[in-house]
């Protein structure tokens, strides 16, 4: 039962949506023109300290009304927020400040869509969850794309040496965490001869790879953005050796009515399912201009899985994956004045996009369009 619905899922065409005024081609990558990220200098800092806890959980973080009354940052604001911290396998840290060029700030500022009401808990309700058990699921794309961190997240593959995570499976905004100077990855493998009796069947096995270099936004450390910012909560770690597997694009993220039936998805290492990926979907309850609010059901451990959907390609009839945010886990907002409870994801902005791909490439020739 569980193969026939994902085969359903993931290789029906999606149709309209319910309402009958919208068709398949409303829902199109568009390309739009990306702003450019420009290194300007990079000098080193004392090497960090490598002494803060991992929390999968994050508290008084800007929430939804928090967001609407942020004042739109202006280019000096995004050039600091926008340059990062590098940190190499051997503890030693740069920080490269950049410009951005090429930018029309949005004179609306922050603003929130709502499409229902909230709810509570990290699983709303039944749990929706999938674990993938079988290797011709787990193996192959999109499933394939999902690494686990050494740090207890999980992650995405988004080139032959690049993962997507989130910064606070790093970080807490003061220092890196335990364990992330010597950070690894870890990429699904078949299980080899010698491991069949020692796995049972559906738990994944891991290849190890070690990370050479981490990238991580400056607007997500405690004392640029006043407190720690969502926003901002990603990063860009860079394997030491290339992999050969299919990874995952990037892509702009869409408005929610943009996405058919305003829906999601993404898989991870969700601790309560210990050694089993899992896949989950659901639709978007609320957003801001760099936030998605849902209720995916999702436990500790998923945290940093890449968040994607599927869209036509322009020109074309060919369906296409791409990553649209980072899962950054189960955050309490501000709401009505109150802490409420939202599973949170980070939205790829042209501005991140531009940023994301300049880590991938080393330069903004590639970066011109997403």
């Amino acid at each position: 039962m569980e193969h026939m619905l994902l085969l359903f899922i993931f290789f029906i065409p999606i149709l309209g949506l319910t309402n009958g005024t919208e068709t398949e081609q409303d829902f199109t990558w568009h390309l739009k023109k990306i702003p450019q990220i420009v290194s300007e200098r990079t000098f080193s800092l004392d090497s960090p300290k490598f002494e803060a806890k991992t929390k999968l959980e994050l508290n008084s973080v800007c929430g939804i009304e928090c967001q609407r009354k942020l004042p739109v940052p202006n280019l000096s604001d995004l050039k600091d927020l926008l340059s990062y911290e590098t940190v190499f396998e051997n503890g030693t840290r740069t920080l490269t400040e950049v410009n951005v060029l090429g930018l029309g700030l949005d004179p609306a500022g922050n603003t929130t869509t709502r499409k229902s009401l909230r709810r509570k808990r990290q699983i709303y309700g039944t749990d929706s969850r999938f674990s993938i058990y079988d290797k011709r699921f787990m193996t192959n794309f999109p499933f394939n794309t999902a690494v686990k961190i050494s740090t207890g997240c999980s992650g995405i593959l988004i080139s032959p040496k690049h993962v997507l995570t989130a910064a606070h499976c790093l970080h807490d905004g003061k220092d890196y965490v335990k364990g992330s100077k010597r950070l690894r990855v870890g990429l699904m493998k078949v299980k080899s001869r010698g491991e069949g009796r020692k796995r049972k069947d559906g738990m994944p096995s891991f290849q190890w790879t070690r990370v050479k270099s981490t990238h991580i936004p400056k607007g997500w450390f405690k004392g640029v953005s006043g407190d720690i910012a969502l926003d901002y909560d990603y990063a860009v770690l860079e394997l030491k050796r290339p992999h050969k597997r299919k990874y995952m694009e990037l892509g702009i993220s869409p408005t929610i009515k943009m996405m058919p039936g305003s829906m999601i998805h993404f898989s991870g290492f969700d601790n309560d399912r210990s050694g089993q990926l899992v896949y989950r979907f659901c639709s978007i309850s609320d957003e801001s201009n760099d936030l998605f609010y849902q209720y995916c059901d999702a436990e500790p451990g998923s945290t940093g899985s890449g968040v994607y959907l599927r869209l036509k390609e322009p020109n074309k009839k060919k369906w296409k994956r791409k990553i649209i945010a980072v899962y950054s886990g189960h955050q309490w907002v501000d709401v009505n004045g109150e802490q409420q409870d939202y599973n949170v994801a980070v939205r790829i902005t042209p501005l991140k996009y531009a940023q994301i791909c300049f880590w991938i490439h080393g330069n903004d020739e590639n970066c011109t369009q997403g």
